[in-house]
């Protein structure tokens, strides 16, 4: 530990001379073009966010909702300039809607409930790690916010007058709209926000607790409801004019849809109320705990400063040299976007709510993780963790093993203690494999094992792995009469095949000789897919027919095709990283490999924004003397659809899985299969890169990359050498890796 404390204070201190790692970091990119990010104010890992939460709306209708804008499925968009207030649980680089829940909006004048109408458009708009600040135009009130792990702290500065700020817990993105507050004093509410049915599947609902506080006493307070509009009928109910019920300060407590509070002030010109909301998923008095321990008084700037410097802890484990501005800026952006997801769930306490069921657990010192968006972030987050990381990594595992614990499956993609059961395939396996096999044994092994199996070998019942008992039987799962009934027959195969892979090498690791032949050899049951007279991985009918009519090109922009998930038979035909050499040898040889490789991104078959074809580029380097066009593939693909600007990410970032390619791509080297221990190697964007190792989980001290005869037109490779001795290959193992020392690439 010594070592690694020697370590991080010189970084820091090289850091300190110029820009630290926060400086580079611009919490906008990929906050549009479906990127769904966001730039609210956010710890590492944090259980709480508060982001600005903003709505679209045609010119000239400023006051206007417009429905059909990408606002609903996330908290906030760039191009969007119409908020309606500031949120405290949120998602970020997801694609379902969900949370954006308990939000505070600051006005001033007379009490309106409508956030059609108390909603305004904004300016001066800033945001870096921890902190995010605009002014609101209607009311002329400047904004300010940061978090803790557990709670947000606002801090509105008031112009004269009467000032006023909601609690509204109907609007979100959550399709639950039912809640319960009470209102303690005149400077205290407590209630909950019922959340759930992620991606619109009929997953468990939860509710989220809250306690939020405020600076100053308020002259004013009560509850209000927004209530449905009757005609008035005899014996039933009458309309009412509004749609929004106030009610008066008496009416302490309310259940119900689409409730929330009002806290009334008279304030002088720059004065300033600050608001503290402490959050949990157990209980209003551990939301309470959280907020005391984490947010004792009001002091949102010691806020602010506490998450730089846990920020600056994290991001400072990488450092970058060479390069230009923008790059060191979307490097350590998308290094910020990697370590917003998985995020802790437990309360100060320990306590959190227990994988599918109401239960409550302890985590007895250890973090709990949540929001596991596995099928994307099994590729190349976690092995980015685990080398970075590992400290992380290890509790994550141990989280998702817990899951198992108690409800008998790991999780597909879950969500605060939720299977959503997004998405196909059996994605903790790999995870949990490619944990193991780097070295990061920190982890009930036995019981991994047992539940890895368990999604692998049960046939009645297999939550994680629909039609598994076709799978298992035939090697493939067939089509019904046309209709996908397992949601991408051909992707699901896939995925089980990587999955199983994954098993065997864990399997041959823990000296089980004969599952690892078995699941070995059912991994490249691929083949059956494979039709000759197309050269592509084809959906079989159950009648054992090939589906007709087949267009490979079907699904291409995410229309739904049969047999494929999110992808066409394009995006999945090389989709077999753990057996890239014997694809080879079914499409006829090296030769039609890379012809048949190099079209898929000529015809524009290849989709930079989506993570079965994510590998594709590296895949040239599979083939000796076509390795250069690795090189100038990703560098081609960074340049076109990675840089400083609100759409700087290609599309949905999947809880950072299109930042981790980012990451990688410009150190150098990716990791092209999970479970394989071989880094593919591609030429890096920097000159140096200093990658400090874990002295609990690795052998060295950092990873040195660095490049020489780097100019713009250079992105080909000349030469490697790793620690002085020339490095034949264009792959180098983890393990070799990690124990420490300099790589260097000359470039011509």
């Amino acid at each position: 530990m010594k070592r690694t404390l020697l370590l991080t204070i010189l970084l820091q201190a090289i850091f300190s001379i110029g820009q630290s790692p926060v400086d580079f970091v611009d919490p906008f990119i990929g906050t549009s073009n479906f990127g769904a990010t966001n730039p609210g104010a956010v710890m590492p890992a944090g259980m709480v966010s508060v982001v600005p939460f903003n709505v679209a709306f045609k010119k000239g209708e400023e006051n206007k909702f417009e429905k059909d804008s990408e606002w609903h499925s996330r908290p906030y968009v760039f191009e969007n300039k119409f908020l309606t207030g500031f949120t405290h649980v949120n998602l970020s680089g997801v694609g379902c809607p969900d949370l954006g829940s308990i939000i505070l909006m600051p006005t001033t004048g007379e009490l309106e409930f409508d956030p059609e109408k108390n909603g305004t458009t904004y300016s001066n708009e800033k945001a870096s790690p921890g902190y995010y600040t605009n002014t609101l135009d209607k009311y002329k009130i400047k904004t300010e916010m940061s978090a803790t792990l557990r709670t947000g702290i606002s801090r509105y500065t008031f112009p004269t007058g009467q000032s006023n700020i909601f609690l509204n817990l109907g609007l979100g993105l959550t399709n639950e709209t039912g809640a319960m507050l009470q209102i303690k004093s005149d400077t205290e509410v407590e209630g909950y926000k019922l959340i759930g049915t992620f991606c619109y599947n009929p997953e468990d609902v939860r509710p989220v607790y809250f306690v939020a506080k405020f600076s100053k006493p308020a002259k004013n307070y009560g509850a209000w409801k927004k209530m449905q509009a009757y005609k008035g009928v005899e014996g039933a109910w009458t309309k009412y004019n509004d749609k929004y019920k106030p009610y008066k300060k008496y009416h302490h407590q309310m259940v119900g849809e689409n409730i929330g509070t009002y806290f009334s002030f008279d304030t002088k010109e720059g004065e300033t109320i600050e608001v503290k909301v402490g959050v949990s998923y157990v209980s209003i008095e551990n939301a309470r705990k959280n907020l005391e321990a984490e947010q004792p008084g009001f002091d949102l700037q010691t806020t602010h400063n506490q998450s730089v410097k846990k920020w600056n802890d994290l991001l400072g484990r990488i450092k970058v040299e060479g390069g230009t501005q923008e790059e060191k800026t979307i490097f350590y952006s998308a290094l910020y976007h990697v370590l917003l997801h998985p995020n802790i769930i437990q309360d100060v306490n320990g306590e959190y709510p227990t994988m599918e069921s109401y239960g409550v657990g302890n985590t007895n010192g250890k973090n709990r993780y949540t929001v596991f968006s596995l099928w994307d972030t099994y590729r190349n987050v976690h092995p980015f963790l685990s080398l970075v990381y590992p400290d992380l990594q290890t509790d994550m595992v141990n989280s998702m093993l817990d899951m198992y614990k108690e409800s008998g499956w790991l999780p597909k993609w879950e969500l605060l203690g939720m299977e959503t059961s997004v998405m196909v395939g059996d994605p903790a396996t790999p995870v949990i494999a490619d944990t193991y096999l780097r070295g990061l044994k920190n982890f009930d092994t036995d019981l991994a094992y047992e539940a890895m199996r368990k999604s692998a070998t049960q046939i009645e019942n297999n939550k994680l792995r629909p039609g598994i008992q076709f799978y298992d039987k035939m090697g493939y799962i067939p089509e019904s009469t046309g209709d996908d009934i397992w949601g991408g027959t051909v992707s699901t195969t896939l995925e089980y095949n990587i999955s199983d892979w994954n098993l065997a090498q864990f399997a041959k690791a823990l000296g089980k000789k004969e599952d690892a032949a078995f699941f070995e050899e059912r991994s490249k049951s691929y083949r059956k897919y494979f039709d000759k007279s197309t050269g592509m991985l084809r959906p079989i009918m159950d009648d054992g027919k090939w589906l007709e009519p087949f267009n490979p090109e079907a699904g291409k922009n995410f229309e739904p095709v049969i047999g494929f998930v999110e992808g066409n038979a394009w995006q999945y035909r090389f989709y077999v990283p753990h057996d890239i050499k014997g694809l080879i040898s079914l499409l006829g040889g090296e030769k039609i490999f890379i012809e048949e490789l190099r079209r898929c991104f000529d015809t524009d078959n290849y989709d930079m924004a989506n993570e079965p074809d994510i590998t594709y580029p590296y895949l040239f380097n599979y083939v000796k003397g076509e390795e250069w066009r690795t090189q100038k593939k990703v560098r081609e693909l960074i340049r076109k659809y990675y840089f400083q600007a609100s759409n700087g990410i290609p599309g949905n970032d999947d809880t950072g899985t299109l930042s981790t390619w980012l990451l990688f791509s410009m150190m150098g080297f990716y990791p092209d299969c999970p479970g394989n221990m071989d880094y593919t190697l591609t030429s890096p964007i920097f000159e140096k890169i200093t990658i400090q190792l874990h002295p609990d989980y690795y052998p060295g001290e950092n990873i040195i990359i660095e490049t020489s005869n780097k100019k713009d037109d250079n992105y080909l490779i000349d030469k490697i050498n790793w620690n002085k001795k020339k490095h034949k290959s264009y792959f180098i193992n983890h393990h070799e890796l990690v124990k420490g020392g300099k790589l260097k690439f000359q470039l011509k």
